[in-house]
């Protein structure tokens, strides 16, 4: 169920964040734009493996969501950066703890994985 339904108002503040930042790109995004405005090649140089389609669509996404500003200055050639809002920024605060939990345990997670998988 996508942020835009009808029944959006019954979902779960859980269900509701991981609609705004799951998959395999838009937390990684979430962690560039944490450090500062930055262009689209700029992202893309940061995220190696990412594509141009999936890039575009994964920030489309979060700037519907409201947690992404993307800002056009008018210079020739045209200059596009994009930014977190106030929003996003408040998400990428929420997003710490996530993210330290995931360090504290990397290796235990990783060796399960890895367990599981032989």
């Amino acid at each position: 169920m996508g942020v835009n339904s009808g029944a959006d108002h019954k979902m779960c503040g859980m269900s509701v964040a991981i609609d705004v930042v799951g998959g395999k790109w838009k937390l990684h995004l979430m962690w560039v734009l944490a450090a500062g405005p930055q262009r689209f090649g700029q992202i893309r140089k940061l995220l190696t493996g990412v594509s141009e389609k999936v890039l575009a669509e994964n920030l489309r996404h979060l700037e519907a969501s409201g947690v992404v500003h993307r800002e056009v200055f008018p210079e020739v050639p045209p200059r596009v950066e994009y930014s977190l809002t106030p929003l996003g920024e408040e998400l990428e605060v929420a997003l710490r703890p996530l993210e330290a939990w995931g360090d504290k345990h990397r290796d235990e997670l990783l060796g399960n994985l890895l367990a599981a998988a032989g």
